[in-house]
């Protein structure tokens, strides 16, 4: 069951076309990785499928036209963390995974206990209970991070955009943030779409892989169909090699310098 479809999405900025006849179809529970070189579209079509970006074609949510749809309606749908979410000054950990349930409440609504119960068993599984009560700001990176996908968890939406979510992590914590998403894909049935640079952490973790270039699919599949050598060196304009290392796709750049004896 497709749970997102985007037809025929097109994005011209000024003179320049971002994104030209793009189609997608994103199955329910599936996690899908949109990859491409800079400036392939990438974060604008995350966006555009997110309803956050306007353009021609259609996108739909668990068969809503988002178009048609009030912010409010699309956050219940779906939702969506950017690369690098505003963090409100002074504001606790505990009340900003609350606001992941706004969307659920009424205009002029308050949270009753079943909201609270789940932002208390989003922390549990984020391990970010003992931090309810810090300052965003007094945060690290790592704990920051699960906090922006734990407020987006807390809204209960059938499907989570993700726009480069380990940026500016370290490798430990890109891992580490990319087995939280995992986890809570499987224990909560979410379906997953993101944006990544790399290449070799996207194959690892996602079910299918979209290959944008100069705003179009060039490639779509499996991490194994679109990962290919010769092509990735051509769309990247740099010396590419894809490896087999046990069960895992490995892309590493590869230098043409000599090496001394």
């Amino acid at each position: 069951m497709r749970i997102c479809v985007a037809e025929n999405v097109g994005v011209r900025l000024g003179q320049a076309t971002v994104l030209d006849d793009v189609s997608i179809g994103v199955s329910a529970g599936e996690w899908i990785a949109i990859v491409g070189p800079n400036g392939a579209g990438k974060t604008t079509l995350l966006s555009v499928m997110a309803g956050l970006l306007g353009s021609s074609g259609t996108v739909s949510i668990d068969g809503h036209d988002l178009a048609r749809l009030s912010p409010r309606q699309r956050a219940r749908l779906l939702a969506y963390v950017p690369q690098q979410p505003e963090v409100p000054p002074g504001m606790s950990v505990n009340s900003y995974v609350l606001l992941g349930r706004t969307p659920h409440l009424s205009p002029l609504g308050v949270e009753g206990p079943r909201d609270f119960a789940i932002v208390e068993e989003v922390l549990d599984q984020l391990d970010l209970r003992g931090l309810g009560h810090r300052n965003l700001e007094s945060l690290s990176g790592g704990e920051l991070q699960r906090c922006h996908l734990a407020r987006a968890i807390a809204q209960s939406t059938p499907i989570v955009f993700l726009d480069e979510p380990t940026t500016s992590l370290d490798l430990g914590h890109q891992q580490q943030a990319l087995d939280l998403i995992e986890r809570l894909r499987r224990e909560r049935q979410i379906t997953v779409v993101m944006t990544m640079h790399d290449l070799t952490l996207a194959a690892q973790y996602s079910d299918r892989m979209a290959l944008l270039s100069d705003g179009r699919v060039v490639a779509e599949g499996s991490p194994s169909q679109v990962l290919e050598s010769n092509h990735l060196s051509t769309l990247y304009r740099a010396r590419i090699k894809v490896l087999k290392v046990d069960d895992d796709i490995v892309v590493v750049p590869i230098s043409n310098q000599e090496r001394s004896p």
